[in-house]
């Protein structure tokens, strides 16, 4: 027989950190970026969210597009229907990782006033969406 020896815990012990992988949200729609403007807006209405994840050719997540910024470019006065997401994702938004503390996502979102921020694994591939409640 082995003996276990058990250790008390101490009742002022600091309480693990959530991460974004606690509060993250399933990655929704996922589009590639060489959809047109047009196309993305449909599947987002059809998907009844307020953002895409876009996505390279080999599944890298590019960044994410609200229906705030594709419909400023679908109004803008240069559009046309052959304008890509790719052309419009100039300066991608920033990404955390899953095991990013709540806190470190949170000061993160506020300082670049996001409401959304791509939730990415090692490799560059969308796991979720880490957003704000409303």
């Amino acid at each position: 027989m082995t003996m276990v020896q058990m250790q008390s815990r101490p009742t002022g012990t600091a309480p693990v950190p959530r991460t974004v992988a606690d509060a993250m949200e399933a990655a929704g729609p996922q589009v590639c970026d060489d959809m047109t403007v047009e196309v993305a807006l449909s599947v987002m209405a059809s998907a009844r969210t307020g953002h895409l994840l876009v996505c390279d050719d080999d599944g890298v997540c590019t960044g994410l597009l609200t229906q705030a910024q594709l419909s400023a470019v679908r109004d803008s006065s240069v559009y046309t229907d052959r304008v890509q997401l790719r052309d419009i994702l100039v300066d991608p938004r920033p990404f955390t990782s899953p095991m990013t503390t709540m806190a470190e996502a949170e000061h993160s979102m506020r300082y670049r006033r996001l409401d959304a921020l791509p939730v990415v694994d090692e490799h560059g591939n969308a796991l979720g969406v880490l957003a704000l409640t409303r």
